[in-house]
């Protein structure tokens, strides 16, 4: 039995003028990964800022692991068990990788206070890491920069990441590594809710789906029947995944 870990309920999000979410509900389970998939604009990211209390939802429920967030600073969230790994990977380019994840590492004021043996797992997991480990993370590749963006969200153990687009412009290698990543995460308990325009990524890593359009969720269910209908996938993301 799964076990219901995140849930929005009629959420909704105005940005100035805008109403951008206008009734967004679904649930994220336990040890699952979910997608969160639409066009561009549709309010995959606004979503997952709202969530993360970086926008605050003008309307609605956000419950994670019961406890509700609407309402709670980013800081008080993250420290929940929720880590948000943005669209722009968010890492600072003049410090060095380690410097980055220590920055994250919240009771670490040096690198032998991280817990060594999960640091050496990161590290099996983003190899990039530790081989530039010592180099500022602005000289790195865009693949680079987002296993640093990743491995600096799970310094600390986190129940819940939301990673927007992990696969935007990266070549397939790096694609592949970064689907092995997503599901050994998942192996080691932790639960994602992924947005995702690479449908073979998505496919791939994928246990659950909602799709969202014009700030409004417009179907949920398990991912392989979402994926075998080329109808949903081209009326709501305008795509159709071949086989």
């Amino acid at each position: 039995m799964t076990e219901l870990l995140l849930n929005l309920e009629n959420v909704h999000t105005h940005i100035g003028l805008y109403h951008i979410l206008q009734g967004v509900g679904f649930r994220a389970q336990r040890n699952r990964i979910t997608l969160l998939l639409g066009r561009n604009g549709a309010g995959k990211t606004t979503t997952l800022r709202t969530i993360m209390g970086l926008w605050p939802a003008s309307k609605g429920r956000i419950s994670f692991a019961g406890t509700d967030i609407v309402g709670r600073s980013t800081s008080e969230i993250s420290r929940l068990g929720i880590a948000y790994v943005p669209e722009n990977m968010g890492i600072f380019p003049d410090l060095s990788v380690k410097e980055n994840m220590l920055l994250a590492a919240r009771n670490a004021s040096r690198v032998t206070d991280i817990d060594q043996q999960r640091l050496e797992w990161i590290f099996e997991l983003f190899p990039a890491v530790h081989q530039f480990w010592n180099r500022p993370a602005g000289k790195l590749s865009g693949g680079q920069k987002q296993m640093v963006a990743m491995a600096r969200a799970i310094v600390e153990p986190r129940e819940l990441l939301l990673i927007d687009e992990p696969s935007k412009g990266l070549a397939p290698a790096i694609v592949n590594n970064m689907a092995e990543a997503m599901l050994k995460l998942k192996q080691s308990g932790a639960s994602i809710l992924l947005v995702e325009q690479n449908l073979q990524l998505a496919r791939e890593v994928g246990d659950d789906v909602a799709i969202i359009d014009a700030g409004r969720i417009v179907h949920t269910g398990p991912a392989d029947e979402c994926f075998a209908r080329d109808d949903l996938l081209k009326t709501h993301l305008g795509l159709a995944l071949c086989p």
